[in-house]
């Protein structure tokens, strides 16, 4: 994913000229950062799969028993019905799975291309004798906030916990809904 990248800021680390090196190392710093951002929405992307793979075996293995249910009591239309639903989520089950596989593959790929990309950062402001403790603390804090404002999560914030609390709040945005569908149908019920 990043192949281009880090092997165009190779070709001109090996090139620079003393000058053009603390140039070089900003541009460096703002494509880390722009990757580490990538990396997050990768993570997040593949939690989300994971998710729906999960919704869609669940789906997959309601409509199995309801079509057992079904042929115990000798419903063939229902039975039918259920085959259907049960050969639609399992070719949904597998799309998912292939699409998950795909997904580790390219995480694992991006966080490899992530970590030569540090390294070579960490070359170059080596190399060009960082200018003491106080400028390296300064930049590290100026990079986590460009990270933060692209919308990266700096260590120590849990991504994990921010997608479950999003999923708790959906959750129950979804049961407050359905109880007032409950309560519109009651009420429309004892109208009728």
């Amino acid at each position: 994913m990043f192949e281009r990248l880090r092997d165009a800021l190779r070709d001109a680390l090996a090139s620079a000229t003393p000058g053009d090196l603390r140039e070089l190392t900003r541009q460096m710093r703002e494509a880390v950062v722009d990757a580490k951002v990538a990396v997050d929405e990768m993570r997040a992307a593949l939690t989300r799969t994971e998710g729906a793979l999960g919704a869609e075996r669940q789906r997959l293995a309601d409509a199995e028993r309801r079509g057992r249910l079904a042929a115990e009591i000798q419903d063939q239309e229902t039975v039918q019905i259920a085959e259907r639903f049960t050969a639609r989520h399992g070719e949904r089950v597998a799309v998912l799975e292939r699409k998950l596989a795909a997904q580790r593959e390219e995480l694992a790929l991006a966080e490899r291309d992530l970590g030569e990309m540090h390294a070579q950062l960490k070359s170059a402001e080596s190399s060009r004798g960082g200018g003491g403790g106080g400028t390296a603390e300064a930049s590290t804090e100026r990079a986590w906030r460009e990270v933060q404002a692209a919308g990266g999560a700096r260590p120590g914030v849990d991504l994990q916990e921010e997608l479950l609390k999003a999923d708790m709040d959906r959750m129950a945005r979804e049961r407050a809904a359905d109880e007032q569908l409950d309560l519109l149908k009651k009420k429309l019920g004892k109208k009728e």
